[in-house]
This record gives structure tokens, sequence and C-alpha cells, in this order.
């Protein structure tokens, strides 16, 4: 035996570890059991995470009770961004819309609501990435080759066009083209649906697929759009 009444210091250790741990072969220590062994269950790992799970929860219980009611109807929506605004497009105030004329137009004839127009036009995702999902002037390259692109024909005010294209039409005149950007909230009404049900509509499965997947996404994605509008025809 050593001075420490062990046969080899790796047995100190080891009785030492087992008074630590509570294990069986140590000896407890405190007068509520004397001379008695501490067993203690080692939790698993089912049971600490579900001691994790209560904590978080209670924490965010916490959290949401500290909060005001305006903040708490706000969780799960995506806020408005602050629209760019550029310095050489007019701005309109009431609507967010931002346009300016590529080219003038001529005639005595202007758009106004009810006006039935044809019009030639190119669609562009702003806020991703600059995608266009409909070229004007037919063939653009790509997936946008091709020569049957119709041209769009509508009554300007229909419901059934968004309203930053209804509003860009109005004062055009034959001739014009008209750049126009247009903030979410002028744009494809049910954003959930796409672009379905409403003018203008893309005529390419690229286009329809690029423009839905920015309406669709319910993240931060900045659903702003800019149109070029090619006024070809006043009809009535």
């Amino acid at each position: 035996p050593t001075m420490l009444g062990y046969k080899s210091c790796g047995e100190h250790r080891l009785h030492r570890l087992h008074r630590h741990l509570g294990r069986p072969g140590a000896e407890r220590q405190g007068p509520d059991a004397p001379g008695r062994e501490r067993n203690v269950r080692v939790a698993t790992l089912e049971e600490k995470t579900e001691r994790r799970s209560l904590l978080l929860s209670s924490g965010a219980t916490l959290l949401l009770a500290a909060l005001p009611a305006s903040a708490l109807t706000e969780i799960g929506s995506v806020p408005d961004k602050a629209p760019t605004r550029y310095p050489d497009y007019v701005f309109d105030a009431e609507t967010g819309l931002q346009y300016k004329d590529l080219e003038p137009g001529s005639g005595d004839k202007v758009v106004v609501d009810g006006s039935q127009v044809v019009v030639d036009w190119a669609g562009v995702t702003v806020g991703y990435y600059g995608r266009i999902f409909e070229a004007r002037n037919k063939t653009r390259g790509g997936s946008f080759t091709g020569d049957s692109k119709d041209y769009l024909r509508l009554t300007v005010g229909d419901e059934r066009v968004i309203p930053g294209f209804n509003k860009a039409l109005l004062g055009m005149k034959v001739g014009g083209v008209r750049r126009v950007i247009v903030p979410a909230s002028q744009g494809y009404p049910d954003q959930r649906a796409g672009f379905k049900g409403y003018l203008p509509a893309p005529g390419t499965f690229s286009g329809k697929r690029t423009l839905d997947f920015v309406l669709q996404n319910a993240g931060m994605m900045d659903k702003t759009l800019l149109f070029d509008i090619e006024l070809l025809k006043i009809v009535g």
C-alpha cells in the first residue's frame, strides 16, 4: 500500500472520480445520508433536449409579452421598403410611381381613361437582379426569340390591368415610349397567385416563371418592377 492507502496513484484517482460523480463505490458526504452510497442518474439526450426546448419557449413567451400590440401584428409580415428615388424620373407622390419619357410621341391624340390602345412593352424585375420577363421589339435573344409575339391590346382603366400600368399610359401620344418604375403596391394585386388574371402578362415560359418566382416569394424579396411601354396606336 502507498502512503495514501491505495495500491497505485491510478487507483487513488479512480476513487476520487467515484466520489465526484457519486457512482457506486464512493462514499456519500453529508449529514443527510451518512455512510450511504450516492447514485446519480445521468440525464438522457432526450431529456436534455426537452429541458432546452422548455427554456427557449419560456424565453420566447417572455419576449412576446414585452412587445407592444402594434409590433405583434407586424410579426411575419414583410415591411414596406422605402422606394429608391431616381433624380431623372418624375415622381408621383400619391402612387409612388416614377417615370420618364424615352420618346415623346406625336399627334393630337393622347391617352385618357377609357382609351383603347395597342402597346408593345418590356418588363424587368428591378428588385431581383434585373431579370427580363418580357422583351419589347419582338426578338431580344435567348428564350425571348420569336416573330409571333402579339402586341398588347387593352382598355385604359380596365381592372384586369395592373394599376401602375394603367396610370403610366395616361397622357402618352402615339409613337411615345415611357419607362415606369412600379412599386409593389401598384403592381399585381394578388401576389400569391402571381400574374395570373392580370395584364400585362409575359408571353414566354421563361418570363412567366421569372415573374411568378418574384411575386410569389414570401420572403424579403423586392417586388419593384420596371416597364418600358411603347404606344403603337390609339384605337378609340
